[in-house]
């Protein structure tokens, strides 16, 4: 058992996690992913040092935060600090998502270029193209898997295409499901021999019934070239992937201090024109995601704040109260179902224009899925009464509770 000690908290990061009232574990955790570098931080970790560390507890939060290879670089300059056993294991886990993150960048680029050899235009984002822009380090992100944006009318190509390369479709649909499929959901997940579902090919970002209705010819317009493994590829401008991380992020209820930590890292190290990123979040209707988005990164990792959003922020009180909300979740390693009424109600709360609250509702209530396609089997002259039968699932959803 460790001995019980106290800690003075030093800087912002401190004080955020004793308002919590949160253990010396999670306040470290926070030390170690903080975006500033220099004297600051490493006097926050060496004071949070001096106190009590449940190790196997720092583990096991480091673990599911995926944040493993920040906290190892941090740490690495407090091996005295630190038991021999845990920085070892630290480092073998280090060395291991490396490898594996280079192998994974041999591959996203060995799909892009068959892409390419079809006249299939395509921007990967976060996994390798991430790790490389924002934290300007392959060995400093965790990822398994690789995510690319196509155009919708790509996807049938691009499968064809990705044969080759031995990809095979992880979703298996009728003709008709497909077309729904297309026109309502945002992925297609393909599988290798080397791993399942290790690829997702993105028309969208979210789901539409999300109704956050993205420019996808937009992206492509103002796509950035980046040097990945020797080689140019097409990525997302600064300001397109602030937004799209921001997003995704709130559809996950900002689970993973690993999310929050790619927003913190793209502020510091991109030059993003922010009165660009205000107006897109105002036509989209996320300005509320992102204060909160923004929010957070200040409180917990000491990001950016810029200027240009501070407004926003401060005249919405929704955005203090539900990122107080979400970081005592992010503390206590605490999920949403997302299949729950309260996940749902939540996802209501980050919206901040009413329509866009309606518009989910009704896309909510009246887009099937393979849910309702894989529970009742209707002829295909009659796929059209699918948005009938999601309203009587969820009608006898709401009568068992």
């Amino acid at each position: 058992m460790p001995q019980v000690t106290s800690a003075r908290p030093v800087g912002a990061v401190e004080r955020t996690s004793k308002l919590l009232g949160v253990g010396n574990e999670f306040n470290l955790l926070l030390a170690c992913c903080a975006v500033q570098a220099g004297p600051g931080r490493s006097e926050r970790i060496r004071s949070l040092l001096r106190g009590p560390i449940d190790w196997a507890e720092l583990s096991r939060l480091t673990e599911y935060h995926a944040v493993m290879p920040l906290v190892y670089r941090s740490l690495c300059g407090f091996a005295e600090d630190v038991p021999k056993l845990t920085l070892e294991r630290l480092q073998q886990a280090y060395q291991r998502n490396a490898q594996k993150n280079l192998w994974l960048t041999c591959e996203l680029i060995r799909i892009l270029d068959c892409l390419k050899s079809h006249g299939i235009a395509a921007i990967p984002y976060k996994g390798p193209v991430l790790a490389e822009t924002v934290y300007k380090d392959l060995a400093l992100r965790q990822f398994s898997d690789l995510d690319i944006l196509i155009r919708a009318a790509d996807l049938a190509c691009a499968r064809s295409a990705l044969r080759e390369l031995d990809y095979a479709s992880a979703i298996h649909l009728s003709e008709a499901e497909e077309r729904a499929y297309l026109a309502s959901g945002y992925e297609w997940t393909l599988d290798v021999p080397a791993g399942r579902n290790l690829l997702e090919m993105q028309w969208r970002i979210l789901p539409q019934f999300y109704s956050v209705d993205f420019d996808m010819d937009g992206f492509f317009h103002r796509a950035c070239i980046a040097e990945l493994g020797g080689r140019r590829v097409r990525t997302l401008s600064p300001e397109d992937l602030l937004l799209v991380l921001c997003v995704h992020a709130a559809k996950h209820v900002w689970g993973r201090l690993s999310w929050v930590c790619d927003i913190a890292e793209a502020m510091r190290s991109q030059a993003v024109d922010y009165d660009r990123v205000r107006r897109e979040a105002h036509a989209l209707g996320i300005e509320r995601i992102l204060a909160i988005t923004l929010w957070l990164g200040k409180e917990l990792l000491a990001a950016p704040s810029p200027s240009e959003l501070d407004e926003y922020r401060s005249n919405d009180p929704e955005v203090e109260r539900l990122g107080q909300e979400i970081r005592l979740m992010l503390s206590q390693t605490s999920e949403y179902n997302t299949e729950s009424a309260d996940y749902f109600r939540l996802m209501l709360r980050l919206r901040e224009r009413h329509q866009d609250k309606i518009r989910f509702l009704v896309r909510l209530a009246t887009t099937p899925s393979t849910g309702e396609w894989s529970a009742v089997r209707l002829p295909p002259p009659l796929f059209s009464l699918y948005p009938a039968v999601r309203l009587l699932r969820l009608a006898g959803r709401a009568l068992k509770k």
